[in-house]
């Protein structure tokens, strides 16, 4: 028989208090999705290999906007150009994975009362599969920015991939928490706090929430 050790009244209580305390603080966190949440590169790449016959691999992105060079496209409107689709088959944002750790995590942050925002960057002619993508994941949002001005979306911490973005950010919202996702085509931004893994952002986003309750109680 395995041993169970009780929960002290004293220990529930100050779970149910701290679970309480962040419910009512909970932060806006500004999600990006390609790179971040959805698995972009392996998504292209393994629509270009069925389609032309190729090797491509995700691990070949290491800059931004150098996507046309591995495909094979004259420059990244010709890129944009394939990508939207076609009579055969939808954009290439309509069935993309989900990156490990990201649902999970999304939905532990929402469970702990944060509001989850998605602001992403996407064509126009993308928008309506990208909702459609939002909801065939589950992923636990009740506000969606598509915006190429992501600053004015007004969050109390951000994780984008983009280099521009994150500088942007950086910039023009001081007083968030702006996290970059490190990956191989972004580099350190002064000011932007490098996280690995969403193990990591949901750490980032429990210390913050700490420190405002503190704040707060000060």
């Amino acid at each position: 028989m395995t041993n169970v050790k009780p929960v002290s009244t004293e220990a529930a209580a100050e779970q149910a208090w701290q679970h309480g305390v962040v419910a009512r603080n909970g932060l806006r966190l500004g999600i990006d999705l390609d790179g971040v949440v959805a698995d972009f590169n392996a998504g292209w790449t393994a629509i270009h290999n069925a389609e032309f016959g190729g090797e491509l691999t995700a691990d070949l992105v290491t800059m931004w906007d150098g996507l046309h060079r591995i495909g094979g496209f004259a420059d990244m409107d010709a890129f944009w150009e394939w990508a939207r689709g076609n009579e055969h088959r939808p954009s290439i944002f309509r069935h993309l994975d989900l990156l490990p750790g990201a649902p999970d995590t999304l939905r532990r942050l929402d469970d702990d009362g944060h509001r989850i925002v998605i602001v992403s960057t996407k064509p126009d002619w993308a928008v309506h599969e990208t909702m459609h993508w939002l909801a065939d994941n589950e992923i636990p949002t009740r506000e969606v920015h598509l915006t190429f001005e992501k600053s004015e979306v007004d969050c109390d911490v951000y994780l984008d991939d983009a280099p521009h973005v994150l500088h942007e950010l950086v910039q023009h919202r001081p007083d968030s928490v702006v996290c970059r996702f490190v990956r191989p085509w972004n580099e350190p931004v002064p000011g932007a706090v490098d996280v690995h893994d969403w193990t990591a952002f949901h750490a980032i986003v429990t210390a913050e929430t700490s420190r405002r309750v503190t704040e707060t109680s000060d």
